[in-house]
């Protein structure tokens, strides 16, 4: 059958650029006669197969006016017009009846795909005939996807077919209805398309933090205040914490280090009298030097936040942070004060925190205690707390009683409403969390990565093992957790407590590698496998996810874990990694390899200004799942660098290693079951 294609365009369908001498050419030799009052003229096309109109079709109608619902979205693409200018309105896109979006080209080699289907413009000989003959109407070839070049770009990918079409066509493979334009997209014109499924490209490497820059693009100066042992550095380095996790470089500036480092003279409460001028003058000196310190690495623009850890006790030191950090630097300045006037609060942070001070080494803890109270009173007579009359141009927050009450005050901005309601969930009640990885499941015994297995044999001893071991620690008021994916469900069947699902505890998602092991990935996508392994943390699977995007999906968790008291998490690898960094304070590059192994339980206890791990080893077999950080790139046979291959190392190798028996209860080594990480190894 010999069919002849003709296609007619609107006004609004023509191009406004300017042609190139080979685009021109394959215009010309494209160009056709209209045929005037010819009821066929038009065409429609179905996966590369031309075939002529209905000759029933009702000679009444538009001769512009050729398709009908069910080929709305013809093979091949529609000329779209080239904007040239940014003030063209979006809308024009999207008044398409087609969802045949292409790339909007400055040229196209169609020309060497003669045999595909095309679709050219006419031009008009009005008026306008000199602007005319600068426009230039392109033809797009429908070309398949498996008809080009490997190294065509993804992302040009469109798709063509409407459901309609489809469902009339559902034995052709869906790789004939991707189709990719040869020419190359210019950027700008990019950002013009309509967002789809299949114009949508993932980015192998996101930026760190990409995700907070418009949150913190105006440097923020967090200033504490209030007297002392009132928990203002337990603040500051939780918050900080926090705020490296979630992406934010932050860093802690503490008055005390300061003055430690700048003088051996203290001796006793008397170093902070206020009639002491020598004493006030070095505290002075250190104040204004760890302020200027803070506004200087901001300036570097090393990180984006600074926490003053100081007392700011007074109207006057605070108006004269005010004048540097908002009036001299123009940074963002917001004050958290600690108000605390529970007497067991105070003890306890003293016994807990300054007996271990620098400033109290080798001393007796009654007279630490004493003296540290008499220093508390010399603030006390000076201690200007803020008010909303005479300093209501400050931003600020107070809490009160290690949060039991907390006032908001002139607050402004997402990065402050972030971190007040962050310091809203933190709490000081002592509590531990228990985090541990489903049971072995059958896609880890084939060294597949993710997908939604049942527990292997060994699986199901390890949920029968851990069920005892949550029994008999006999944790009062304990809560679980668990993903939505079957292991884990299956690993907590039998623990006797309060049960959550939680869908952001769920594994990373692989997408396109869900299901396989890593040496098929590293066989069929050779190139994002090795790119995974230059920066596993930013690196972003093929229509999965990264690590980065893990954090910023666990943050409701963590938020929610700061509130709660007892929680056993129950979840996947690479989750656990990200929990875990946080707890420990864990950088972005260490966060993708810490050890996470199969059927250990990870107990944390928070501390004054960390946390307490113990790993907790239940005797029951398992695969081990780590992948260690190869030297080289993309290979899978190399050991792993640095002591990252596979060993259970708590921060700075003083955590410890506890190995249950078959009990669930008797050590193994005749040391209380405790052993040095060092000597496990």
């Amino acid at each position: 059958v010999t069919t002849t294609t003709t296609t007619t365009t609107t006004p609004q369908q023509q191009t406004a650029a300017t042609a190139t001498p080979g685009a021109a050419a394959h215009l010309q030799q494209q160009q056709q006669p209209q045929q005037q009052g010819n009821p066929s003229a038009g065409s429609s096309s179905n996966n590369n197969n031309t075939s002529t109109k209905n000759k029933n079709q009702n000679p009444n109608q538009k001769q512009g006016d050729n398709h009908n619902k069910d080929d709305e979205d013809q093979v091949g693409t529609l000329p779209l017009p080239f904007i040239h200018s940014k003030k063209t309105p979006a809308a024009l896109f999207l008044s398409r009846p087609s969802s045949s979006y292409t790339d909007l080209c400055t040229c196209c080699n169609s020309s060497s795909n003669n045999s595909s289907a095309s679709s050219t413009t006419s031009t008009s000989s009005s008026a306008g005939a000199s602007a005319v003959a600068r426009q230039l109407a392109r033809s797009v070839t429908a070309t398949s996807i498996m008809d080009m070049p490997y190294n065509t770009s993804p992302s040009l990918r469109v798709r063509t077919t409407s459901l309609n079409q489809l469902k009339k066509t559902a034995d052709l493979a869906i790789e004939n209805e991707l189709h990719v334009c040869p020419s190359v997209m210019s950027e700008e014109l990019r950002k013009l398309l309509p967002p789809t499924s299949e114009t949508v490209m993932t980015k192998p490497f996101p930026i760190r933090g990409e995700r907070t820059i418009a949150d913190c693009t105006t440097p923020h100066v967090i200033a504490m205040v209030g007297l002392p042992a009132r928990g203002k550095t337990f603040i500051s380095k939780k918050l900080a914490r926090y705020l490296n996790w979630i992406g934010i470089s932050t860093r802690v500036f503490n008055l005390g280090e300061y003055r430690r480092h700048a003088t051996t003279a203290y001796k006793s409460h008397e170093f902070f009298r206020a009639d002491n001028e020598e004493a006030m003058a070095i505290r002075n000196r250190c104040a204004n030097q760890a302020l200027h310190d803070s506004c200087e690495w901001l300036l570097s623009g090393q990180g984006s936040i600074a926490v003053f850890d100081a007392t700011n006790s007074t109207r006057d030191r605070r108006q004269l942070i005010h004048d540097i950090v908002v009036k001299q630097h123009g940074f963002r300045l917001f004050f958290v004060e600690s108000i605390c006037d529970d007497p067991m609060i105070i003890e306890q942070n003293i016994l807990e925190v300054k007996v271990s001070s620098p400033d109290y080494l080798n001393m007796n803890t009654e007279l630490v205690v004493r003296d540290f109270l008499q220093r508390i009173e010399h603030y006390e007579e000076r201690y200007q707390p803020i008010d909303e009359v005479t300093e209501a141009h400050l931003s600020f927050m107070k809490v009160y009683n290690a949060g039991k009450k907390v006032v908001v005050y002139n607050n402004e901005g997402h990065v402050e409403s972030r971190i007040v309601y962050y310091l809203m969930n933190i709490h000081i009640t002592p509590r531990t969390i228990y985090l541990t990885r489903h049971g072995e499941s059958e896609h880890n015994l084939s060294g597949l990565i993710g997908g939604d297995s049942n527990l292997s044999a060994r699986g199901h001893q390890y949920a029968n093992a851990l069920s005892t071991f949550i029994a008999q620690q006999q944790i009062d008021g304990l809560r679980v957790w668990t993903s939505w994916m079957k292991r884990a469900i299956q690993t907590v069947a039998d623990v006797k407590a309060p049960q959550e699902r939680w869908k952001a505890l769920n594994e990373i998602d692989a997408g396109h590698c869900e299901e396989m092991t890593y040496e098929q990935i590293k066989e069929r996508f050779p190139e994002e496998f090795k790119a995974r392994d230059v920066n596993k943390f930013a690196y972003r699977y093929p229509r999965g996810e990264s690590y980065e995007d893990l954090v910023a999906r666990l943050e409701p968790v963590i938020m929610e874990l700061e509130r709660q008291g007892n929680v056993l998490v129950v979840s996947h690898q690479a989750v656990l990694r990200c929990l875990f960094a946080y707890f420990l304070d864990k950088s972005a590059d260490e966060l993708p390899y810490l050890y996470v192994p199969l059927h250990t339980v990870i107990k944390l206890t928070p501390v004054a200004y960390g946390c307490k791990v113990e790993h907790i080893k239940l005797p029951i077999d398992a695969v081990d799942t780590h992948r260690p950080k190869p030297k080289i790139p993309g290979d899978v046979s190399e050991p792993g660098l640095d002591g990252l291959s596979g060993e259970l190392v708590a921060p700075d190798g003083v955590g410890k290693v506890l190995i249950v028996g078959d009990d669930v209860a008797t050590a193994t080594n005749g040391n209380g079951g405790r052993v040095d990480a060092q000597a496990h190894q």
